[in-house]
């Protein structure tokens, strides 16, 4: 029996860090963990965070929910029957009902050769703070993710105040009273607090599918470098409906692209050494007239 884990949180909320921790910490413990991750668009640039070595399967422009579980289950059937590994981790798209995308994993093929462990929520602390400010489908997503997880991460506690986090802490258990709740930085927490875990038997999920949230994905491609005070001009400029972006962007003046991910405003910058497609994933709701400046 091979534990599984399901990593689920809104767009940008830390998931993708948290999978990167969890693969550190099981190598170290003599594990071999496997990937299986699900992105809302044409191209996976959170694939490029997984480290060589890992099996990794992915699923693009689709969910791993809904019309896209009988691919999920052909892409864990095939990690099963090709791959050695101990643990698999499943990354969830943004926009994914969490209890839906355990569709693919109990699945009659191989049901009896996986153990569920549970489904791990990434909750952006500070998007909770103003939750009411996202759209009543958004808003009912993101709750829905926090309902529905068997341990909580209350993610980047250090852009709020101490009377913010205490707030941000009891209302989520309010939501959800039976789940583990730990606050985290950078979603930093030991394998130990994911080992220990027991799913919880979810009562009747009311659905929220990705094709009623009005959220899409766009890809944007880069002509020729830019200047990073033109590009983060742009970002200030955007609309508060685009909840996400990452991928590599060139600036005027360096060699190679930076890799890039854009969350609630916020923007990370970290320097390349190798040639990457030019090319960043723009996701959220009614992106028509997001084009590059």
């Amino acid at each position: 029996m091979k534990d599984v884990y399901l990593f689920s949180g809104f767009l940008g909320s830390g998931k993708t860090t948290l999978l990167k921790g969890m693969i550190t910490q099981m190598k170290d413990k003599g594990l071999k963990p496997a990937v299986f991750m699900n992105e809302l668009g044409k191209m996976n640039m959170d694939s490029d965070s997984v480290e060589n070595g890992v099996p990794l399967k992915e699923i693009l422009d689709g969910c791993i929910c809904c019309s896209g579980s009988e691919k999920s289950e052909a892409q864990i059937q095939t990690l099963l029957a090709e791959e050695d590994f101990d643990v698999l981790l499943i990354e969830t798209t943004g926009a994914a009902h969490p209890v839906e995308a355990l569709d693919a994993i109990f699945s009659p093929l191989f049901a009896d050769q996986l153990n569920f462990k549970g489904i791990v929520t990434v909750a952006d602390s500070k998007r909770w703070m103003d939750r009411n400010s996202l759209s009543p489908q958004i808003r009912s997503l993101f709750l829905e993710q926090i309902r529905h997880a068997d341990l909580i991460l209350a993610n980047k506690m250090d852009l709020l105040t101490d009377g913010e986090q205490g707030t941000v802490v009891y209302e989520i258990q309010s939501l959800n009273p039976t789940a583990q709740i730990i606050q985290t930085v950078h979603a930093k927490v030991p394998f130990s607090a994911l080992d220990k875990m027991t799913p919880s038997r979810s009562e009747d999920v009311t659905k929220t599918p990705v094709s009623k949230l009005n959220l899409n994905a766009k890809v944007l491609q880069f002509d020729a470098p830019v200047q990073r005070e033109k590009f983060e001009d742009w970002l200030r400029a955007l609309p508060d409906t685009v909840f996400r972006i990452k991928g590599y962007v060139p600036l005027e003046g360096d060699k190679y692209p930076h890799a890039f991910q854009f969350a609630y405003g916020m923007a990370q910058w970290l320097p390349e050494y190798i040639k990457m497609q030019n090319q960043i994933v723009v996701i959220g709701e009614g992106l028509e007239g997001v084009e590059l400046p």
